[in-house]
């Protein structure tokens, strides 16, 4: 874990681990083989984290995502579905160590889960929505777009299990975006100011999921922060232009596209995936001038 800090309206940012997991090289750095070829048959394996960002507003405490549900490792019928559940043990091999919930990461920071006021959900997949259940005071914010995944013909084919999203007493909220003449956002085609200050503001990026978003944090002191989800797996795939596995390459290209627009715009801006190994090193290196 590591953290930023500064005098403005954000005056932390964290990242805490929900567990780990070993994902195939060809679905995070892309194969010109079918998915269910390098599922099935790939033995190289890289050990990547599921990571949390945390982030210390002057107005409540907000994430970026909120990592894995532990009893995914404990629960044998967490997963319903017998084929999704056979081919997930083939795409990622879990691990959750003991005190690696999403309460825990966030008590070890020195907060309580109940006091979380926001979590913005880059994308539905189980590793992103999993301590849902243990934030009951937040609201959670997914775009419109990646909430319709739900009523889609079996999402759970997607690793959408909508058992551990629609929770007795989530305060989900849809979020559309708003057109912008800001030439930062505008190749995005809209944006949402998370606080209404500016300091967070969503960006639609499909391609993972038809749904997935984006975060540009902006605060005094440090660089420009995106959080992509699993836009991308590492900063210099999206800067080469190479998608991983998953996913539609298009949409994936196109996104990737938009985000080298607002790097080139931003140059300092640095970008933050969810899985990546390097993300607590990078915001280690942001210190106070």
């Amino acid at each position: 874990m590591s953290s930023v800090r500064n005098d403005a309206l954000i005056s932390a940012v964290h990242v805490a681990s929900t567990g780990s997991a070993a994902q195939h090289k060809e679905h995070r750095n892309g194969s010109r083989l079918p998915s269910l070829v390098w599922a099935l048959t790939s033995q190289s394996w890289i050990k990547v984290p599921i990571n949390v960002y945390v982030f210390v507003h002057r107005d409540g405490l907000v994430l970026f995502d909120t990592g894995l549900d532990a009893a995914i490792g404990t629960n044998p019928g967490y997963v319903s579905n017998p084929i999704v559940r056979f081919f997930l043990h083939r795409l990622f091999r879990l691990r959750i160590g003991p005190g690696e919930t999403l309460g825990a990461g966030l008590k070890a920071l020195g907060y309580a889960a109940r006091d979380i006021r926001k979590a913005i959900i880059s994308h539905l997949h189980f590793d992103h929505v999993g301590g849902i259940g243990e934030i009951p005071n937040a609201e959670l914010l997914v775009s419109a777009d990646e909430w319709r995944t739900l009523s889609a013909p079996h999402p759970e084919r997607k690793f959408v299990f909508c058992e551990h999203i629609e929770l007795p007493g989530a305060r989900w909220r849809q979020i559309e975006f708003s057109p912008t003449d800001d030439p930062l956002f505008a190749p995005f085609g809209g944006r949402h100011d998370v606080m209404g200050d500016g300091s967070m503001v969503l960006l639609p990026t499909p391609g993972h999921t038809p749904g997935s978003v984006s975060m540009l944090v902006r605060a005094n002191n440090w660089p420009p922060l995106l959080f992509v989800g699993d836009l991308t797996y590492e900063e210099a795939l999206l800067m080469n232009d190479q998608p991983p596995g998953t996913g539609d390459p298009a949409q994936l290209r196109s996104s990737f596209a938009k985000v080298r627009g607002l790097k080139a715009r931003l140059p300092e801006m640095m970008i933050l995936p969810t899985h990546d190994n390097s993300a607590a090193d990078t915001l280690a290196t942001l210190t106070l001038p």
